[in-house]
């Protein structure tokens, strides 16, 4: 467990005593749900290592994590209990912050299923009752939209199983959606039709054609590409100068970025050469070093 880097006595006081198995155990089974109590077995408390906070809240947090195991089933429960001696209208949002990371370490430790955390807040501010309402929904302007969001399944864009037809009519995503789609495929000829009428619709703009054309040359697959390109141009006369243009630029920007490597090779293949030469002809070793540039480490793979 960590805390705040300098603890006040509030906090001091909290941690020494919520972190013994007896009280912790005294304090779930009177201010735990009833419902959930039922649930627990309280003799396999374990206190967990409050670590796993990322680095930005290490120093604003005081709370306690136990864990549980849930009698009669596979499970564990956590019971974060958060001690605050002011009032928080961010608190609900805290507390789901460190349930998340509570879940994150319960499966990096090689759990394949999430584990219930309670968030629990131990408050004894000068101000009474606790002034913000602990329903996680209240803290979002619409309470009741927040809750069909985080209640229910979240949107899936699963793009394997949308049909072609219906990305085609997906506008200024079309372009990006079909080649992610079916980038794997085995010759990309195959779809230059698809394609074609993608660029036709007139909703890809010269940039994102570009970032296509790239994407395809460093991560499609097809026999001739050089080919592929070209049918893809003639097929879309509209922007089929521009294809290609960008088809070559960028083929051009690949051979020089080789070209490049290639030379570096070369002068590399060359000074160690001249390096071997210098020595076999009994040059001093510094003068060696001081002429070609070469470190001490490559030095002593010529010599030997």
């Amino acid at each position: 467990m960590t805390g705040k880097v300098s603890a006040g006595p509030h906090d001091a006081f909290f941690r020494q005593v919520m972190t013994h198995p007896e009280a912790a155990r005294d304090f779930l089974e009177i201010h735990l749900p009833q419902h959930l109590r039922a649930l627990c077995d309280l003799s396999s408390l374990k206190l967990e290592s409050g670590n796993f906070i990322e680095d930005d809240l290490r120093i604003r947090y005081s709370d306690v994590l136990w864990s549980v195991q849930m009698n009669g089933e596979k499970g564990y429960i956590y019971a974060l209990i958060e001690h605050q001696s002011k009032p928080d209208k961010q608190m609900t949002q805290r507390l789901m912050r460190y349930s998340l990371a509570a879940m994150q370490r319960h499966i990096e430790k090689g759990h394949d299923t999430l584990p219930l955390v309670v968030p629990i807040l131990f408050y004894h501010g000068a101000t009474r009752p606790y002034p913000y309402s602990m329903c996680w929904f209240d803290a979002f302007s619409d309470a009741e939209l927040a809750k069909r969001i985080y209640s229910g399944p979240f949107p899936l864009v699963d793009i394997t199983e949308v049909p072609d037809d219906a990305i085609l009519t997906h506008r200024r995503i079309a372009i990006l959606e079909f080649l992610q789609k079916h980038i794997r495929q085995r010759d990309l000829m195959a779809l230059t039709e698809s394609l074609v009428k993608i660029l036709q619709a007139g909703y890809t703009s010269d940039q994102q054609l570009r970032m296509a054309l790239n994407y395809i040359l460093q991560v499609g697959f097809t026999a001739d590409k050089g080919a592929f390109f070209r049918t893809l141009a003639k097929s879309a006369a509209q922007q089929g100068d521009v294809i290609m243009t960008l088809a070559d630029e960028l083929r051009q920007e690949g051979l020089e970025q080789g070209l490049e490597q290639g030379l570096e090779q070369g002068r590399e293949e060359a000074t160690f050469k001249i390096a071997q030469a210098m020595i076999e002809s009994g040059i001093d070793r510094m003068q060696v070093l001081h002429l070609t540039g070469l470190s001490e480490e490559t030095l002593e793979t010529l010599v030997h």
